[in-house]
């Protein structure tokens, strides 16, 4: 073990972390999820194929090995050589960076009228 980083295995996966905020809503309207649907459908590298594309919206990105509890929720982003599901297998609730070993090529945060402080701080 190093003092960077934690073993692997003691590391909570996607199972183990929550998929929502208690107390706060979904989608508040129609809006991020019709341009979420948008970024996915042309969303397209050429040099990956669709199974290996992961696309998000409002899905927890949890990024820090040494505080778990830390995430973000982007409206949406994107992660390429990936399989689009979890393990080949499950729907992903969020997405946890020391678990899958790639970063997300793209990320995308639509600023809200109301929210744009808490949106820009991203």
């Amino acid at each position: 073990m190093t003092a960077d980083r934690p073993p692997r295995r003691s590391l909570p996966t996607m199972y183990d972390l929550p998929s929502e905020e208690v107390g706060q809503p979904g989608l508040p309207d129609e809006y991020p999820l019709r341009q979420a649907q948008l970024l996915s459908e042309t969303f397209r590298p050429a040099t990956h194929p669709a199974e290996r594309i992961f696309t998000a919206c409002d899905v927890h990105l949890y990024y820090d090995p040494l505080h778990t509890g830390y995430y973000k929720r982007p409206d949406w982003y994107a992660v390429v050589d990936v399989p689009s599901l979890y393990l080949g297998q499950d729907m992903r609730r969020s997405y946890v960076l020391w678990d899958e070993q790639v970063r997300p090529l793209v990320i995308v945060e639509l600023l809200s009228p109301g929210t744009e402080d808490e949106d820009s701080s991203m």
